[in-house]
Order: C-alpha cells, then sequence, then structure tokens
C-alpha cells in the first residue's frame, strides 16, 4: 500500500498550514492555510498549489484561524470539489472570517488595480471572493469531537479538543488497512492548559507519527497568575494617571473572546469602570457571537460562572460593540480613557493600523501586544523596538509604550509541548511543522534530550519534503526536488 505525506505550507514559519496524505491514490489535505506576513509573503497566496486541487477527494481542517483555513476558497477555485471535514464551531467560524478575508481580498486588489489602470498595467483579479466562500460553505461535513469517520477510502480521522481556540481540534488518523495500518497524529494549533474559556488539550496515547506545531518551542510562557499581574500593573499606571488610551491588536477569534471574558471578570479589580471599552471588529464581533452560541465546548469554569450571573454574559457585559466604520472614526477623537480592541492581530491590517495612525505617536498611549508576532509583520517591529511605522504610505513615530504580553499566547509553549507529547507511549517518531527555525531546532533539541520525551526518530518538515509513511517508525524521506534521487533517512 503506498502511503505518503509531503509537507506545503507552514514548514519552518508560522502561516500557510497544508499537509498532503496520498493513501493508496486518495488524496486527503490537512488545513489550506494563507500565507501571512509581509506583502512579500502575502504574494505567495497567489502561487499555483504544487499538487492538482481537483485530485483533493478530501480535506481535514484543525480550526479556523485563517494561516490554516484562508486557501480554501482558492482550492475551489482551482477545481477541489470534495468534502471539508472540520468541528461545527470551526466551520461557523470560517464562515465569518473567510468572508472577511474575501472582502479584504476585492478591496485590496481593487485599490491597486485603480492605480495600475493609470499605468496601463494588466488587471489583478482577487485570489477569492464571497463566491467563492459560498462554495466552501456548501462543502463542510462537520464532525463532533470523538466521532470517527472515513474521510477517503484508507482514511479515518477522529477530532479531539486541542484547546486553542472555539473547535480547534488534534486530528487522529488511521491509514491503510490492518496490519499494515499506520496511525498519524497532527496536533493543529495546540492551546494550553488552564486557560479560560476552552477546555484543555486533548493528550492522545497511541502514534506511530507525531506532526507537531512548535511556535513557541523555543520560550515558556508567563505562568497565568503573573500574566494577571502584569495587566493589573499596565491598567493601573495608564488609568490612575488618567493618561492616553490603550490599544490592544487582537485576533479576532480566540484573543479578542478571551480578553472580554478577563475584563468581565476583573473589571472591579483593573478599576475598569473608570475607561471606556471598544471591541472595534465587526469580525471580532460576529465571532463572538459564534462562542456565545456555543455555550456547550466552554470548560466548566465558564459555565459555572455564566450559571451563577444569569442575564450577564461575560462575553458580552462590560464592552461597546463598534461595527460601522463611522463609530469607528469617531474614536479617533478620543485622547484618554478608552481602551480598544482591534483587529488585526500582527498590525497588518484592519482597524488597528488607524489607530496607530492618530495614537502611536503619542507617548501618552499604551499598547498591549498579547499575541505571535510573525517574521515581516508590524507586529513583530514594534516588539523588535522598531522607532516608526509606515501605515497608509505615512511614515508614524512609534513615542507609545510597547508591552509584550506572552502569558495570553494561545500556543502552549515549549514546557507544554513536551507535556502534550510525553503522553505518547513509545515515544513515536515526530516532525515538527508552524514554527521558525530558531524555535523548531530549540524544540528539537528539547525532545531529544529529554528521555522522557526522546522519540524513536525525529525531524524539523521542509517545504516539498515527501515522506513514506509505510517506513515508519523510520522517516524515509522519498525524492522532492532539493533532493538526490536517492530515498534518504535523517
Amino acid at each position: 500500500m503506498n502511503m505518503t505525506l509531503q509537507f506545503h505550507g507552514a514548514t519552518q514559519e508560522v502561516t500557510g498550514s497544508c499537509h498532503l496524505l496520498t493513501v493508496n491514490g486518495q488524496q486527503v489535505l490537512l488545513d489550506c492555510g494563507l500565507i501571512q506576513g509581509s506583502k512579500a509573503d502575502s504574494l505567495r497566496n497567489h502561487d499555483p498549489f504544487p499538487f492538482d486541487a481537483s485530485k483533493i477527494h478530501a480535506v481535514v481542517l484543525s480550526h479556523a484561524h485563517i494561516d490554516h483555513s484562508g486557501r480554501l476558497p482558492y482550492l475551489i477555485n482551482q477545481g477541489f470539489t470534495g468534502p471539508i471535514y472540520t468541528q461545527k464551531a470551526t466551520a461557523e467560524l470560517c464562515d465569518v472570517m473567510l468572508r472577511d478575508a474575501a472582502m479584504l481580498q476585492e478591496r485590496d486588489t481593487d485599490r491597486q488595480n485603480k492605480k495600475r489602470a493609470k499605468n496601463d498595467l494588466e488587471l489583478l483579479e482577487p485570489l477569492f471572493t464571497e463566491k467563492d466562500v459560498d462554495l466552501v460553505m456548501a462543502q463542510f461535513e462537520v464532525v463532533d469531537y470523538g466521532q470517527r469517520v472515513q474521510v477517503a477510502d484508507g482514511v479515518e480521522v477522529c477530532l479531539s479538543d486541542a484547546g486553542h481556540i472555539l473547535g480547534s481540534a488534534v486530528v487522529e488518523l488511521w491509514l491503510g488497512n490492518k496490519p499494515e495500518q499506520k496511525k498519524l497524529v497532527f496536533s493543529g494549533d495546540l492551546g494550553r492548559a488552564g486557560m479560560p474559556i476552552l477546555g484543555d488539550p486533548t493528550f492522545i496515547e497511541q502514534a506511530d507519527l507525531v506532526l507537531m506545531e512548535s511556535t513557541y518551542g523555543d520560550r515558556l510562557h508567563r505562568s497565568w497568575q503573573d500574566t494577571l499581574v502584569e495587566l493589573k500593573s499596565i491598567f493601573k499606571s495608564t488609568i490612575h494617571e488618567g493618561r492616553g488610551n490603550i490599544l490592544i491588536p487582537a485576533f479576532s477569534v480566540g484573543r479578542s473572546q478571551e480578553l472580554l471574558y478577563l475584563f468581565h471578570l476583573y473589571a472591579k479589580e483593573w478599576d475598569l469602570s473608570r475607561w471606556r471599552i471598544c471591541l472595534d471588529s465587526p469580525m471580532a464581533i460576529k465571532a463572538t457571537e459564534v462562542y456565545v452560541n456555543n455555550y456547550p465546548l466552554m470548560d466548566e469554569d465558564f459555565k459555572r460562572f455564566t450559571r451563577q450571573s444569569p442575564g450577564q454574559h461575560p462575553l458580552l457585559s462590560c464592552a461597546e460593540f463598534i461595527n460601522s466604520t463611522e463609530e469607528s472614526i469617531e474614536l479617533n477623537d478620543i485622547h484618554e480613557g478608552l481602551i480598544v480592541i482591534a483587529g488585526s492581530g500582527m498590525c497588518n491590517g484592519g482597524r488597528i493600523r488607524n489607530h496607530f495612525v492618530h495614537n502611536l505617536w503619542r507617548k501618552e498611549t499604551d499598547i498591549i501586544i498579547c499575541g505571535f508576532q510573525a517574521m515581516g509583520t508590524p507586529g513583530r517591529l514594534l516588539v523588535d523596538g522598531a522607532e516608526e511605522l509606515t501605515i497608509h504610505g505615512q511614515s508614524i513615530k512609534v513615542a507609545a509604550s510597547i508591552h509584550t504580553v506572552g502569558g495570553l499566547s494561545a500556543h502552549a509553549d515549549q514546557a507544554e509541548l513536551l507535556s502534550w507529547y510525553r503522553h505518547f507511549e513509545q515515544s513515536p517518531a515526530v516532525i515538527l511543522v508552524h514554527g521558525e527555525p530558531e524555535a523548531q531546532q530549540v524544540l528539537i533539541e528539547a525532545l531529544n534530550k529529554d528521555p522522557a520525551t526522546k522519540p524513536k526518530h525525529s525531524a524539523i518538515a521542509k517545504r516539498g519534503d515527501c515522506l513514506d509513511l509505510n517506513a515508519l517508525p523510520q522517516l524515509v524521506w522519498l525524492t522532492t526536488a532539493s533532493e538526490s534521487n536517492e530515498p534518504s533517512e535523517r
């Protein structure tokens, strides 16, 4: 039985998740994500897929974040007609996120075409449109956590809670038939134990191969308690001194809802009632509605708190929801007493950039960075100490105070990744994806150093690599464009 796994995205980077399984001629795609980062990175989304989209039998989607789901419309545009298997909340969030992405694609293309028309250049087409998103939504097949389903001949799948965002899943895959059957476990993006709203990541015990994310493979997050103390300190110093505004660039799905929950829990302790809190993101507002409507997926603390406070939903109680552009613009006239949560999380789009134009140059402003910032993004530049940012074509001086609060991350840190892997029996082979090279190298060394986690074999995936799954637990790499004509084992 011919079984291979080829890596086409999130290889030595944290965006564009895309991995191709082939089992006896049946092709199944794990994720199909948008490449994010610099403008040059984004242009790669228009490149043809390195496979025939019309021959993909099915897609298994780990979660709704755009770097995992964002090229699904383009996949359909290129000929994919099969089912997309995912958890119910993920499908609902994709309806929100993909439509927003389509709107941005069409708007940005229209802006570029106006310039190109003046110079007699060929007009561009958006990567996908809302009509393409309609086709995506029609192809979703909802799978409950714990439900084992056949997605292709010789490929069965089971999803379990990954604790990363609502609906996120660890994906178990059984490939082929016994006695040659192999089991692959794809971590998707792993969350963290003890975080608010969602349940903890699910531990899996059996696998022949683990495909594991490595976003924070080189560092430890602050503890949850230390993070709360840090946030309280930021709010206390700013609010009590009555100075400036607080801007929080936040991912619309996951981080925004977590912040709303924290503001509800600690409104009194952090003295937030003295300030106006605004969620300035139509997509985050729609995503919050999905969270509210998927109450059964929340952790027990959230459910208990909600039961004890009827009529006061913790995600709806403390912030104004800013939908219209006009309402958002009005916030620019407020120079103090304002907390704004706005997208995008990496500051490379969305309304946060407009707020930067009016606040970034003011020393009274505080900016809280509370999520991963990919290389090349404005958020990464701020974290790395940039003295100015270019926004909408103009250079803006950075005078605001920049606070990096890593403890709010929805990604597992090194210790949590090691702990998750440690629950597998017999130390299966592991391949790292979804991480930058430095973080991956540190994590793979940590895995191999500890006898409790040392895998039989380990590797860092590279774009285009093709693995022979029949050879597991050995990692035998088949010919790729960057390799010789002979199979190799790393």
